[in-house]
């Protein structure tokens, strides 16, 4: 019962420490190869706790077909071990090569050892008092895991030297496991009737589920880290840029780049009737080329943002654009849209005042969304500059009196 508690140990252990990768099937070729050896060594374990409890209660034919599973497993769990390690190395050589028909040998060997032995003992039996007796092919099939897991070891090893330190580290788990398999082999020749081989196995999936295996979670971790910074960065240089392409240099204000698309969106919520108070003011500064002329750039620079404050404060709940040089447009909607009549004539005598005391001028036209004409952002822009044009003309006229 000793001998089973052992292996039912080493099981339990197996299923706990790799049920991630046991419970999902991934795309990655060296995964699903370490997988399928995983679970060749799960159906070992169970045959070689059997084998304690049925060969203790001296059930023959039951250990023996017992014993001929455990054969079985054992050398699928080698073979598939070698194909693993192909799959993890991904190298298409001479070694590589070798090792996989070698690993096929193995298997086939085995099978046919294994079927030879019904009729002819020449790999193990149980005498008349039901003791297990081992045979010298049992020995050779040992001696091939023993130079498959420790050829392999060797070459890994070998490898190691040639890669990077993090990928060394890796090399260096898969070579312990090798160099751990081929030492707990030899042990079992020596004692056939001790769990050495399950100990081994225990040992091996530990070492490279603690260094290779938690080691890629922390590397899959700090990988992903870095892609979402990286991510954030980019999103951040995103914004820096989409700040700098909707805001207008000169007066802070959105840029014509967001006017068009402001315009795109309400046209969409025009068409699907979500807009129902709307309306566009369109502004213009009266003088600014004679100021250019006359007193320079900077002097124009400064009449246009002094007067993108005045519509700024004047219509403060809504956005403001400028359009062009001299042009600017609001667009109104709530707050605003229900207060538009009192902020326009507030503003226009404002502009009259400032015509007045030599301040800046800003002609206004607005126009409301009239749901019956089937408005367009356009049409209803179009409106708005005319009654900007007529303003502008008035407020020249206005001037023309004063002087």
């Amino acid at each position: 019962m000793e001998y089973s508690i052992v292996a039912i140990l080493a099981l339990l252990i197996l299923l706990i420490i790799n049920y991630d990768i046991l419970k999902t099937n991934t795309n990655r070729a060296a995964y699903r190869a370490y997988r399928r050896f995983l679970i060749a060594v799960a159906v070992y374990f169970i045959s070689d706790s059997f084998w304690g409890i049925l060969y203790e209660a001296k059930l023959i034919a039951a250990v023996y077909a017992d014993t001929v599973v455990y054969y079985l497993a054992m050398a699928v769990a080698v073979f598939l071990w070698t194909q693993a390690v192909i799959a993890y190395l991904n190298e298409n050589n001479a070694f590589t090569h070798a090792l996989y028909y070698a690993g096929w040998l193995h298997i086939i060997f085995d099978v046919i050892t294994l079927a030879v032995n019904f009729f002819i003992p020449i790999k193990f039996y149980f005498d008349k008092d039901g003791i297990y007796h081992a045979c010298a092919v049992r020995y050779i099939a040992l001696l091939i895991q023993i130079l498959l897991f420790l050829t392999t070891a060797l070459y890994i090893l070998f490898f190691s030297s040639h890669t990077d330190k993090k990928i060394r580290h890796r090399h260096l788990t898969i070579g312990a496991f090798g160099i751990v398999m081929s030492l707990l082999i030899i042990l079992q020749t020596v004692y056939p009737l001790l769990p050495l081989y399950s100990i081994g196995y225990l040992l091996g999936t530990c070492i490279v589920h603690t260094f290779i295996l938690e080691r890629q979670k922390e590397d899959y971790r700090e990988e992903l880290e870095e892609l979402i910074s990286k991510e954030k960065s980019q999103e951040m240089e995103l914004g820096s840029t989409r700040q700098l392409v909707y805001t207008d240099i000169l007066t802070g204000v959105k840029s014509k780049y967001a006017y068009m698309e402001a315009k795109l969106k309400i046209d969409e919520r025009l068409s699907k009737g979500e807009l129902k108070e709307f309306a566009i003011a369109v502004f213009d500064l009266n003088n600014l080329k004679a100021i250019n002329d006359t007193q320079g750039h900077d002097a124009g620079d400064k009449y246009i943002k002094d007067s993108c404050s005045i519509i700024c404060r004047q219509f403060q709940h809504s956005p403001v654009f400028r359009i062009g040089g001299d042009e600017f447009v609001v667009l109104l909607e709530g707050e605003d849209f229900k207060n538009r009549e009192a902020l326009l004539e507030a503003f226009n005598l404002q502009m009259e005042e400032n015509l007045r005391n030599g301040r800046e001028v800003i002609s206004c036209g607005m126009e409301e969304f009239k749901p019956e004409e089937n408005d367009s952002f356009t049409s209803i822009f179009e409106r708005a500059d005319k009654k900007m044009y007529s303003r502008k003309h008035i407020l020249k006229g206005t001037k023309q009196q004063t002087t």
